[in-house]
């Protein structure tokens, strides 16, 4: 018989006990730790960016910048004699250039125009470590910053994505305050108006996670065997959208690393869905499976009235090292299989995304000088390589050019 104490562990507890108080413990010293990355006084926020930053955001060249900043626009020279662009003015300077094209109205405010559908973007994948939600954080604040209305639904328990986007999931997260409020079976049910929370970007707004979006994984089965009356669970997310399509342009949604009624739910309210899968075989073999059970439970809803009408479908390559050749091998192989339901673009393996995630934030965020200069502008070429890649999808998708 196996000594209980020697596998450290008092004796008598039992697993439950011992799960629980390794929970808390964790749980007090991730919030002590974020205490002192951000303490109570401090609010995240977006670094300021630099004139062909700047540029690239708003869809210029960066001489063009130049100029309207000359006539009176933009920010003051700093101390040094350089000008850095925050947040704001990037909108401000959009709004300057809308103005004075009238020719071409919206072509630098990229709201949606009439006939343009809102677009949702359910990013997924059934393996964790594929870089799911650091693509779905990434790519929604891209699109923010590209002049893009858009709402991040964390629909992952684990709430990484509120985490990033400073809205930690033990503290600042209450009871029907994640999209659960929203699409729960009884009368506390609420508006998702209610729900939604404005972000540290601009043009950025967010559905929190928590632990409480179990509760439609465990309500679920016990609505579809009493039969209740009501939305059945995959067009319940699909009606909370509807309610404030008007307000967004874009809607990133970062899908549970399962297979459950969450991301089946997620999967009949997207336009397009997104991924992501790291070149290794064991995580290849392990989509093949998460593919094939898709499909037998989209069969299902299916045939009880779901809809799973998509624009597009794409693969993303993730955490890619492109000097590692099974890696390469492993890309070229689902290539050769999938076309180009791959991305042409793949997101590289990177310190800098990786260290930039200790502290909960994003590579538009941290400061390039905490890195190696090379080793952060090749991380931001990849994200925005791919992210600009799923944008030009999107315009396409509305038939612009």
């Amino acid at each position: 018989m196996l000594d209980k104490v020697s596998h450290g562990r008092p004796a008598g507890e039992s697993l439950r006990e011992l799960i629980a108080a390794d929970a808390t413990e964790l749980s007090r010293q991730l919030q002590a730790h974020q205490a002192r990355t951000f303490p109570p006084t401090a609010q995240k926020g977006m670094r300021l960016f630099t004139p062909g930053e700047a540029a690239d955001f708003i869809g210029i060249h960066e001489g063009y910048l130049r100029q309207i900043v000359s006539e009176g626009h933009g920010p003051q020279p700093q101390a040094n004699g350089r000008r850095m662009y925050s947040v704001e003015d990037i909108d401000r300077l959009r709004q300057v250039l809308d103005e004075a094209n009238s020719k071409a109205p919206g072509k630098y405010i990229r709201h949606r125009r009439g006939g343009e559908k809102l677009q949702i973007l359910s990013v997924m994948n059934f393996k964790g470590g594929s870089a799911k939600t650091t693509t779905a954080a990434h790519l929604a604040q891209f699109l923010s910053l590209r002049g893009y209305r858009v709402l991040a639904i964390d629909l992952d328990p684990q709430a990484s994505l509120s985490a990033m986007f400073g809205h930690q999931p033990e503290l600042d997260v209450g009871p029907s305050e994640t999209i659960y409020g929203a699409i729960r079976y009884d009368s506390e049910c609420r508006s998702i108006l209610e729900i939604v929370r404005s972000t540290y970007t601009p043009n950025l707004h967010l559905v929190p996670g928590n632990l409480e979006l179990m509760e439609f994984e465990h309500e679920t089965p016990k609505v579809l065997t009493n039969r209740q009356p009501g939305t059945m669970f995959f067009a319940r997310l699909g009606e909370c959208l509807a309610e404030i399509e008007a307000a967004y342009d874009v809607v990133v949604i970062d899908c549970p690393p399962q297979l459950g009624f969450l991301t089946l739910s997620a999967l009949c309210a997207a336009t397009a869905v997104i991924i992501t899968v790291h070149p290794q075989m064991l995580d290849v073999m392990s989509m093949s499976q998460f593919l094939l059970m898709t499909s037998d439970l989209l069969t299902v809803v299916e045939n009880a009235g779901g809809n799973t009408d998509y624009d597009w479908m794409r693969y993303l390559v993730t955490r890619f090292e492109p000097n590692d050749g099974p890696q390469s091998q492993m890309a070229g192989f689902m290539r050769s299989i999938f076309g180009n339901r791959v991305l042409e673009n793949s997101m590289l393996k990177s310190t800098a995304i990786s260290d930039a995630g200790l502290t909960k934030q994003t590579l538009y965020e941290v400061e390039r000088g905490q890195f190696t200069r090379g080793t952060y502008d090749r991380a931001l070429e990849s994200l925005t390589l791919v992210n600009g890649e799923i944008e030009e999808l999107i315009r396409k998708t509305w038939g612009r050019k």
